[in-house]
């Protein structure tokens, strides 16, 4: 998940950064300011953000007389900052880039705005035409609607076609995860300095437990049972991990514990790794032009185990602070930036590679975007449509999510638990150990919701 993740998402810069698209100095030209014709946006820097800003003046202000006041952060510094706004229900920014993870967790606070009645307003919008995995991770237990995506990712296998054809292997269209470590065990070394496969070790919920959380479900295994039992110490979670250790201190990358999403990302674009399991996002800087790899790079479904399919699910969407009193001018620019217009405005000024893809079933029959992204488009929708983030695994959950629960615990205890993978990953701990810690850790969480049940 970029980052997601989103730890999978990529970060322009490590400095706040405030930006005024077509502000005017009169209102203030910032957050608290702006007047009756702005809006405060508050969002991560991720590239496709940033394009949307250089669009936002000549576009949407032009056409609606609204202006767009944004601020933008990177992705841990804006999760903070979001969170302290809406939970004060300071009415200071109206719009903000929320994930998946986040959106039922604020929709259950009252912090988020419904956006059904809008939506229902607005036909040209064409909510049908959003992916349903999406529609359905946006949306919160009351059955109702707060977020509109950006941008969305699932999660596949990346393999080079040529090293493989080289030995004699042909990758399954649906490999098991068994048929990956053998084939990483052929391909290890295949080429001076290259790794079989790369998978994240780097610690942290969104970096090393999003791959790996997939591999827990798959492996029949989960965090918690419905009725909130820890089971991190489970022989199905165990064996998961085990197999993810093994695998990668067997015919994974140099660093694995140090490594992330931009890392393994890094390894297959140098050549230092044959295949790399991880978001479905990173295609597109296999594929491009500059890129030393493109058209060497096959693409296939996220391994499996027990389960039919394995792909994670993540997006970075858009959200309206209940406390904001421009809902209306709110939802006009959200409407506008996750609409099939922008895609075609962005393919058109900018280039169909950094079309915000992953959201809308009609941006995988553009032929202009088909063309631009034969070699992954297919395989990116199929991944999506395929994950299921109330049915991830083999047995109900008390909480949806995929690669992760969605609980606001979940950040902590997976980042703590992730710290013991990562060790056992460097070898300075073992798996039992780490996870017997990491039981300790997930009961003390889950005892509280089995509290709250009686």
């Amino acid at each position: 998940m970029r980052r997601s993740v989103r730890p999978t998402l990529a970060v322009a810069t490590a400095t706040a950064v405030t930006l005024v698209v077509s502000g005017c100095a009169g209102w203030g030209g910032g957050p608290g300011g702006g007047g009756p014709n702005s809006i405060n946006v508050l969002m991560v820097n991720n590239p496709q953000m940033v394009d949307l800003q250089r669009l936002t003046a000549a576009n949407f202000t032009a056409d609606t007389g609204i202006n767009v006041n944004f601020t933008v952060l990177p992705e841990n510094d804006v999760r903070d900052k979001i969170s302290q706004e809406f939970s004060s229900q300071a009415g200071q920014y109206d719009v903000a880039t929320l994930s998946n993870f986040e959106i039922p967790i604020y929709a259950k606070s009252k912090w988020i705005a419904p956006l059904d009645d809008y939506v229902a307003a607005d036909p040209t919008f064409d909510q049908s035409d959003i992916l349903p995995p999406m529609t359905t991770s946006l949306s919160a237990a009351d059955g109702k609607l707060y977020g509109e995506p950006f941008y969305g990712e699932s999660s596949f296998l990346m393999y080079r076609k040529d090293v493989l054809a080289n030995a004699g292997i042909e990758m399954p269209a649906n490999p098991t995860w068994q048929q990956v470590a053998d084939i990483a065990a052929r391909v290890d070394g295949a080429q001076p300095g290259m790794a079989g496969i790369c998978l994240r070790g780097q610690p942290g919920w969104g970096q090393v437990f999003a791959p790996l959380t997939t591999v827990v479900n798959t492996f029949g295994g989960t965090w918690f049972t419905k009725d909130w039992q820890a089971q991190v110490d489970s022989a199905e979670f165990r064996n998961a991990v085990q197999f993810y250790v093994d695998l990668v201190r067997t015919h994974g990358e140099t660093g694995a514990p140090q490594a992330g999403f931009t890392e393994c990302l890094n390894n297959l674009i140098q050549g230092n790794a044959a295949m790399w399991y991880d978001a479905t996002s990173a295609a597109g800087s296999l594929e491009a032009a500059t890129s030393p790899v493109r058209g060497k790079i096959g693409y296939v479904a996220a391994p499996v185990v027990e389960t039919p399919s394995s792909g994670w699910l993540y997006a970075w969407s858009w959200s309206i602070q209940q406390a904001s009193t421009k809902k209306d001018d709110a939802w006009k620019f959200i409407s506008w930036a996750s609409s099939k217009g922008y895609e075609g405005l962005v393919g058109s000024q900018l280039g169909w590679s950094r079309v915000p893809a992953g959201k809308r079933a009609s941006t995988y029959t553009s032929e202009a975007y088909v063309k631009e992204s034969s070699a992954f488009a297919q395989p990116t929708l199929d991944a999506i449509l395929r994950a299921d983030p109330n049915n991830p695994g083999v047995q109900p959950r008390p909480a949806p999510g995929i690669q992760f629960v969605d609980i606001p615990e979940f950040p902590d205890l997976g980042t703590q638990v992730s710290q013991g993978v990562s060790s056992a990953i460097a070898g300075q701990t073992s798996v039992d150990a780490a996870l017997k810690r990491g039981q300790q850790l997930a009961d003390d969480v889950a005892s509280r919701y089995r509290e709250r049940s009686k």
